[in-house]
């Protein structure tokens, strides 16, 4: 025989890639049996689903990267909540990297050779000038 009852939740989330933030109810069945093991299975829309915090996306860009707000935090915020419901979730696409200066290719690949440079020749003059000591002490021998 199964003992047990049910609760309904609020999940406020944010996702951290398109910054969209909305909320989720979940109920919750916590069961116990005859033996003492307790289980919970978590409901959406009377489907049973991961809970809150495994496997959650963001509904308007299928991102992953979410956070979640302590329960209650978006009443108390109505600000933060987007007014339109997000449509189905697009295909993932990578989105295309926009360099911030808009530089051309052949500007940018200059960087490493110059970062080379910045660190490797005050590296080998040090290391020079290491070696030059160190065999002028065993020349004075």
């Amino acid at each position: 025989m199964l003992d047990g009852f049910e609760t309904r939740e609020m999940w406020p989330y944010e996702c951290l890639r398109c910054l969209y933030v909305w909320e989720e109810e979940f109920v919750v069945r916590r069961l116990c049996d005859a033996y003492g093991k307790r289980a919970e299975i978590w409901l959406s829309a009377g489907v049973p689903v991961q809970p809150p915090w495994a496997g959650s996306s963001c509904p308007s860009c299928g991102a992953h990267h979410l956070t979640s707000f302590p329960s209650g935090y978006l009443a108390r915020h109505p600000e933060l909540v987007a007014e339109p419901e997000p449509g189905p979730a697009p295909v993932f696409a990578p989105a295309p990297v926009s360099w911030p200066d808009s530089a051309p290719a052949a500007r940018r690949s200059k960087l490493p050779g110059r970062l080379l440079i910045a660190f490797g020749v005050p590296l080998v003059l040090f290391l020079g000038y290491e070696l030059y000591i160190i065999a002028a002490a065993h020349a004075g021998h």
